[in-house]
C-alpha cells in the first residue's frame, strides 16, 4: 500500500511539471517568443530578408559594370527590406531552378518579374502586383503602322517561339526569326522589317538607353500582365508586412522614382 502511495504521488508530481511546462509553452508563443512558423518573426530576428533572383536579367536584376548587383527588382527588394528594418540578402539562381530553392527555404520570397497567375497560386503566395507590363506594336516613327489589324503581309522580327511570334502570326505578318528585344530593334531601324510585337518593358529600357532610336509604340493589347513578389504559401505575415511596405512605397513616391530611374515612367499599371 505505501509504494502505490509513492507511485501516486510521484504520478502528481509530473502531471504538475509537465502541466506548467506547457502553459510556460503557451505563454512563450502568445509574447511572440516562438518564431519557428511565423516567417516576417524570423526575418527580423536575423535581421535579414532573403531573395531568390536571377542577376542575369537586365534590368531587373543583373550585374553593372563594376560587378555590382542592381536593377529595378534589386532596388525594390531593398527597399521593401529597409522598410521592414532589415537588410536585403540576394541569392542568385537561374530561372528554372528558382521555383526549387524557394520550396526548399534557400530563401525567402522572389523577386524577378514572377508573372501571377492561377496556376502559381495554387502552390504560392503573391504580394500584390509590383510591375504591369502589356503585349505592344512597335514601328519606325515615321511608319503608317497605327494598329495591330494593320500588320498582315508585312515582316514582324520576332522570337518564332515567343507568345509575341503567334500573335503576329494571327495578324498576318510574314515572322522574321530573331534572339531578342535588341535584335527586333535593330532590324527596325535598319528597315530590314516593318515592325515587331513584344514586351512593354523591353521597349522602355531599349529607350532608356537609346533615347535618339526612331522607333515607337503604335498600339497596345487590352490584356495587361502583373507580376508579384513571390512566398511559399502559409507565411502571411510576411506578405501583408511586405504589402504595407509596396503601399507606403507607392504613398510616399519612392516607387516612382526608383520606376523612372529604369524606365522612364511609372510602371505600375
Amino acid at each position: 500500500m505505501r509504494k502505490l502511495s509513492i507511485m501516486i504521488l510521484l504520478l502528481l508530481s509530473l502531471s504538475f511539471v509537465l502541466a506548467a511546462c506547457g502553459t510556460k509553452e503557451e505563454s512563450d508563443k502568445s509574447n511572440g517568443a516562438d518564431t519557428s512558423n511565423d516567417l516576417l518573426a524570423k526575418v527580423k530576428e536575423d535581421g535579414k530578408l532573403v531573395v531568390g533572383t536571377e542577376g542575369t536579367y537586365p534590368p531587373f536584376s543583373y550585374h553593372d559594370d563594376n560587378g555590382k548587383l542592381t536593377g529595378f527588382d534589386v532596388e525594390i527588394s531593398e527597399e521593401v527590406a529597409k522598410r521592414l528594418g532589415v537588410e536585403a540578402e540576394f541569392k542568385e539562381t537561374q530561372w528554372d531552378a528558382i521555383f526549387a530553392g524557394l520550396d526548399a527555404k534557400r530563401f525567402d520570397m522572389i523577386a524577378n518579374q514572377v508573372g501571377i497567375n492561377d496556376e502559381r497560386k495554387e502552390k504560392y503566395s503573391f504580394s500584390d502586383p509590383y510591375i504591369s507590363s502589356s503585349a505592344v506594336l512597335i514601328a519606325r516613327s515615321d511608319s503608317d503602322v497605327k494598329s495591330f489589324e494593320d500588320i498582315k503581309g508585312l515582316k514582324a522580327a520576332q522570337s518564332l517561339t515567343s507568345n509575341y511570334g503567334e500573335m503576329a502570326k494571327s495578324y498576318g505578318a510574314e515572322l522574321v526569326g530573331v534572339d531578342g528585344f535588341n535584335q527586333s530593334a535593330e532590324l527596325l531601324n535598319s528597315k530590314r522589317v516593318d515592325v515587331t510585337i513584344n514586351d512593354k518593358l523591353s521597349f522602355l529600357d531599349y529607350k532608356k538607353q537609346k533615347p535618339n532610336a526612331k522607333i515607337e509604340i503604335v498600339d497596345s493589347a487590352d490584356d495587361v500582365s502583373q507580376s508579384g513578389l513571390m512566398f511559399r504559401q502559409d507565411n502571411e505575415t510576411l506578405v501583408d508586412a511586405v504589402n504595407k511596405a509596396l503601399k507606403e512605397m507607392i504613398d510616399d513616391g519612392t516607387y516612382t522614382k526608383i520606376s523612372e530611374k529604369w524606365f522612364g515612367e511609372n510602371v505600375l499599371k
